[in-house]
């Protein structure tokens, strides 16, 4: 892979919009479409800037994308997620190869966790009532950030 500009702003832009999809989770409890729409139309660029081949790379990734959207409509089926945080999960996916997307996942069940636990504790301290409303966008942008250090630092070791 040949450095080019594109291969570094993409995935910052990418991180901004993962940040700003997490402040916006707590703040509002939902993500906006606009900021998952943007993540998900910069990925083929950033294909393109990496040299993905259209067969069988962009395949893969779109494949792979579709999938995981796919499975995690289920848990918004279930009430288990919001829709934004699936669009977010799907959007994501494009940027990551199979086995960074399963990184990408193991933290986010992690970092969910984490978070999911911290709110339990809150409500309980200060004595709510009601369903606990995790704002799991946190969760995914965290994990997208960790899974982003890659091709952000690494431009800079060749």
């Amino acid at each position: 892979m040949g450095w080019n500009i594109l291969t570094f702003l993409l995935p910052a832009a990418l991180g901004v919009l993962l940040v700003s999809a997490g402040i916006q989770d707590i703040r509002m409890r939902e993500i906006s479409n606009a900021k998952n729409a943007a993540i998900a139309l910069m990925a083929p660029l950033w294909w393109v800037s990496i040299g993905l081949e259209p067969w069988p790379g962009m395949a893969i990734q779109l494949g792979v994308a579709l999938i995981v959207f796919a499975l995690f409509i289920g848990a918004f089926a279930l009430g288990q997620m919001g829709g934004g945080d699936v669009k977010l999960i799907g959007a994501l996916s494009l940027w990551l190869t199979p086995l960074k997307l399963l990184d990408m996942l193991t933290a986010m069940a992690i970092a969910g966790g984490v978070l999911t636990l911290l709110f339990l504790i809150d409500r309980r301290w200060h004595r709510r009532e009601g369903p606990v409303e995790v704002p799991y966008g946190v969760a995914i942008a965290v994990a997208g950030l960790l899974a982003l250090r890659e091709p952000l630092l690494n431009q800079f070791t060749q």
